[in-house]
């Protein structure tokens, strides 16, 4: 099972005004700097909790049907389902009629039941599930202790800002994220 991102999110969950409110910054001339550092704090959030923190479509990739007919989701929380798609002998796409699905998409994992599982005839990757997850559009709908445990990476990889380029970021995590983050983390046994 792998999960690509299609689309990059149109937002990022705090804004740039945060931020410079939290750092107690009034110029403009790290702007850039401080774009990146949002970024990179989001990527690694939704890196160690599996969450997509604004919403955007991704697609899972399955080699085959799981035995059960629940299929699981990793990222989340998964809003819509867009599509399936298996292929043909031809090794042409064939989109499924998922009318009838049934999502349970606030779970972590997310699961999903189809009412039909059409064979694949491609032996890798011959199953792909198109579907939107976050927690919104925009940052308002994000829980304000994942903002916050954001702003707060920020502000630590920001005072690294002289010692790690913006490509080695995140240089470090600050006291206080893991028990912020700890409630949206995946448990496995």
């Amino acid at each position: 099972m792998t999960i690509a991102e299609l689309m990059p999110p149109a937002a990022e969950p705090i804004t740039l005004a945060e931020v410079k409110a939290h750092l107690r910054l009034d110029a403009s001339d790290e702007d850039t700097l401080l774009a990146g550092l949002m970024r990179a704090a989001r990527d690694y959030l939704e890196g160690q909790t599996g969450l997509a923190l604004i919403a955007r479509t991704f697609r899972l990739y399955l080699d085959d049907w799981p035995e059960t007919r629940v299929i699981q989701i990793a990222r989340g929380p998964v809003q819509t389902i867009e599509a399936v798609t298996v292929y043909d002998a031809a090794g042409a796409p064939v989109e499924v009629d998922a009318t009838g699905y049934v999502l349970d998409g606030t779970t972590r994992p997310a699961r999903l039941v189809l009412p039909a599982r059409p064979a694949t005839e491609r032996a890798l990757n011959g199953i792909e599930i198109d579907f939107t997850a976050g927690f919104g559009e925009s940052g308002a709908e994000v829980p304000g202790t994942l903002k916050r445990a954001l702003l707060l990476h920020v502000a630590a990889m920001y005072e690294l800002r002289g010692v790690l380029s913006l490509d080695d970021q995140p240089g470090a995590v600050p006291q206080g994220y893991d028990r912020l983050v700890a409630p949206y983390a995946l448990r496995r046994l």
